[in-house]
């Protein structure tokens, strides 16, 4: 396996720029997620790492070697697709030995690594039965076989879940989770799935608009978003933003919105003109005493917990709380909301950027620098 460096990445397509100017490193046996909604740049920057798209500027390296312009087929590198890409007319066993047939693998071999990989991923039984009568779940399983079977560099996937359903899905999670760690394959895969991202990652490229916006261990931006996308993008339910478009005042630790005071965490940096506090669903509870008023719009009980979404009564900005599932409340009720200073996130409210996470440090927000400097024309 081999560490992947990708140096300021650029790619247009005319007047269209679908990724600019990304760099990061891919370490040598990690599981590294693009993460983003479509059309952000993740998949331009798979196929890109692949040789399957040429990047207007930047370079790529492949286990120290440049291989920014060498075709996909000199880089040793196993691509997954979504939709399996599986030959019809073969069985199991020769789908996943056709890329050592094309190579000239000596049968003993060949035999020899397709048992293996069969093994790995648990379908044995399977091997001489055709492709087209098999679940979703085993083809993808085939689809991996073929793949790993090469024993290559790296591996690219592009969404490979994307046409599993939820249960199934879930399932290919943990699955391709305990392939990597036994394989221990250096593994870049694209995914606009939060929760896979999350359940699988060792760290998560958040891009938007062609930019990655944070590099970072999952539980790093969930806690520590470098900005308002990343924070509505990472959870769920997201992050809750209040406007505060009152400013902020150095020293003072509350906010007024409408009639109600609200608490802030102090900021160590100028201020901009306006503010969003952002608080997670799980951070807000609820209190009787608090001036800060709510109408309840509705529940989603989900056993262990419910989600009460509720309107603002000073304003129109809706907020939802993660809470026990034993609370009662129905729609129409009116409710105080409260929640903990240091659990509250501040964001400047023109360019996106977080100025203060709720845990934070001086060295964790907007940690990606090249990131930083773009959330402006992400946001603005």
């Amino acid at each position: 396996m081999a560490e992947i460096r990708v140096q300021n990445l650029h790619k247009a397509f005319a007047d269209f720029t679908a990724v600019r100017d990304s760099t990061f490193t891919v370490r040598d046996g990690e599981f590294f997620c693009l993460l983003g909604p479509s059309g952000c740049g993740k998949t331009t920057t798979l196929r890109m790492i692949a040789g399957l798209e040429l990047p207007t500027s930047g370079r790529i390296f492949l286990g120290g070697e440049d291989v920014t312009f060498k075709r996909a087929s000199h880089r040793d590198i196993a691509f997954v697709f979504q939709l399996f890409a599986l030959y019809p007319h073969m069985n199991v066993r020769r789908n996943i030995a056709f890329p050592l047939v094309s190579q000239g693998v000596p049968r003993d071999q060949i035999a020899a690594k397709v048992a293996d990989a069969a093994r790995i991923l648990r379908i044995e039984h399977l091997l001489d039965k055709p492709t087209s009568g098999l679940s979703s779940g085993d083809r993808q399983r085939v689809a991996l076989g073929r793949a790993i079977v090469r024993q290559p560099l790296a591996f690219m996937m592009d969404e490979p879940l994307g046409a599993l359903d939820s249960e199934f899905r879930e399932l290919m999670c943990q699955e391709l989770r305990a392939l990597h760690d036994r394989l221990r394959a250096t593994t870049v895969y694209v995914t606009h799935d939060q929760l896979e991202a999350m359940a699988m990652a060792d760290t998560i490229a958040i891009m938007n608009n062609g930019v990655i916006e944070q590099l970072g261990a999952p539980q790093e931006v969930y806690d520590r978003p470098a900005s308002v996308f990343v924070a509505d993008f990472i959870g769920s339910p997201a992050m809750n933003f209040l406007p505060l478009p009152g400013g902020y005042t150095a020293g003072v630790r509350q906010l007024r919105l409408g009639e109600t005071l609200l608490p802030v965490p102090e900021l160590h940096e100028d201020a901009p003109a306006e503010l969003l506090v952002g608080v997670r669903p799980e951070h807000v509870r609820f209190s009787a005493e608090s001036s800060l008023r709510a109408e309840v719009l509705g529940t989603e009980y989900l056993g262990s917990s419910q989600i009460v979404t509720c309107r603002v009564a000073q304003g129109s900005t809706l907020l939802r709380a993660r809470v026990g599932p034993d609370l009662e409340v129905k729609r129409g009720d009116p409710l105080g909301l409260a929640f903990d200073t240091a659990q509250v996130s501040l964001f400047d409210a023109g360019s996106g950027r977080a100025l203060r996470t709720a845990r934070h440090d001086a060295h964790a927000v907007a940690r990606h620098p090249r990131a930083a400097a773009n959330l402006g024309a992400s946001h603005g």
